[in-house]
């Protein structure tokens, strides 16, 4: 029986997903890799991050999104797996909407990080 546990997100990209996850500092490697688990157990992922404890953390591509891939009884982060994920999330639409308003001709004017940890971005477009 697998250990593993497949956490549903609205990741769709992989580059946004791979961005976010530097700008984060997280050091990840691409895929496709077998994430580890219990007993020697892998699971695919198109990205994995390596814990300490020698348990991996990964995302893998269900046909829809990409799913966070752990086996959560070795969860081994400074952030629970909401936590994680919230922060990845936030800093994925971050990404993707910085790549396709600047494909459509926008620039950022300001960006700010509010206390509660939201982001506001003000952005602007000359037309001639």
């Amino acid at each position: 029986m697998s250990h593993f546990s497949q956490i549903k997100t609205q990741i769709r990209n992989l580059e946004s997903l791979q961005d976010a996850l530097s700008d984060l500092g997280i050091d990840w490697k691409p895929g496709p890799r077998e994430v580890r688990g219990y007993r020697g157990q892998t699971h695919p992922a198109e990205v994995s991050i390596e814990q300490e404890n020698g348990y991996d953390i990964g995302f893998r591509w269900n046909g829809k999104e990409y799913e966070l891939v752990a086996d959560l009884q070795y969860w081994q982060q400074d952030l629970s797996v909401d936590g994680f994920l919230r922060q990845i999330t936030q800093r994925y639409a971050y990404q993707t909407v910085m790549k396709e308003t600047t494909k459509v001709g926008f620039q950022v004017a300001e960006q700010q990080k509010n206390e509660d940890g939201s982001i506001r971005l003000v952005l602007q477009r000359w037309s001639a």
